[in-house]
């Protein structure tokens, strides 16, 4: 698979984020995952080859693995089954998928089953995590005694910022309740099929869009890109943990001393080969 950094198709572009490319075909959406891969909210000049083959698949994966529990936006992940006149663009084989349009509902539903990241921060200072209290004594990246649901804001640039549960409320139009439900449920259920392949699923972001009233699970889903992946034969609590995502790259540009701003530097092929190997081995163990 030839490696694709940016898209160029005769279609109107609906939207460019740091990972995927949308074109708006009228009723629907055509998502296109390229090779791109962003850090600390820049994208970086570097792609990684295989990985928006990967994202795709994954997400594919997942959406049709917890359709029962929520209905989301997929339509096919096949090129055949496109209209067709995108089937002419090979450049999509494997990498896109065509998708119900919606209106995105302005919250990131984040769900942590550990304590990691930011949440590790605010409970060193407060014992707490996005508010939430936690048993006194806990470990860096230990389990919580349940998951927890830590709504933030939707930033096309920039950090997402947490939000209150009343805030939360006012942006989802009384939807909070249902989205945190049907968040935590995917959660749980992914986590149980995870374990069984060696993966533990630290945390994840989900998004949820309104069509005809309904509520759809909508963008990515239980991505490397998404989530908190780590391998459950070396999880030890109190320690950073190695993970399948992108947390290798960040580690990498931590220890340059990049200011993270723009111009992000390249990434020698080093790591561009590991990550490529920890997105394909995570896409692996969990389709398998």
């Amino acid at each position: 698979m030839e490696i694709l950094n940016y898209s160029d198709l005769p279609l109107p572009l609906w939207k460019r984020g740091k990972v995927r490319d949308v074109y708006d075909l009228g009723e629907n959406l055509l998502i296109v995952s390229t090779d791109r891969i962003s850090a600390f909210d820049v994208v970086l000049p570097t792609p990684i080859p295989f990985k928006g083959m990967v994202l795709n698949k994954l997400s594919e994966f997942w959406f049709r693995f917890t359709d029962d529990l929520c209905p989301n936006h997929l339509l096919t992940a096949e090129l055949e089954e496109f209209p067709s006149p995108l089937r002419e663009f090979r450049v999509l084989e494997g990498r896109s998928m065509l998708v119900r349009k919606t209106k995105p509902i302005p919250v990131e539903c984040v769900v942590r089953g550990y304590l990691y990241g930011s949440a590790w921060a605010e409970y060193q200072k407060r014992g707490s995590a996005y508010g939430i209290p936690l048993p006194s004594g806990m470990k860096l990246a230990e389990k919580l005694p349940n998951p927890i649901f830590t709504p933030t804001t939707k930033e096309e640039g920039g950090h997402d910022r947490p939000l209150t549960r009343e805030d939360a409320i006012k942006l989802t139009g009384g939807l909070l309740k249902e989205m945190e439900e049907r968040a935590l449920e995917i959660y749980e259920r992914a986590c149980w099929h995870a374990e069984r392949r060696g993966i533990l699923i630290a945390d994840t972001k989900m998004e949820f869009g309104l069509a005809n009233e309904e509520m759809l699970l909508i963008d990515e889903l239980l991505t490397p890109d998404s989530s908190r992946f780590w391998p459950a034969d070396t999880y030890e609590p109190g320690k950073p943990q190695p993970s399948f995502d992108k947390q290798y790259v960040r580690d990498y540009l931590e220890g340059l001393g990049w200011n993270k701003q723009p111009p992000a530097p390249e990434l020698p092929p080093e790591v561009v080969k590991k990550t490529t190997e920890k997105y394909l081995e995570a896409l692996g163990r969990l389709t398998a």
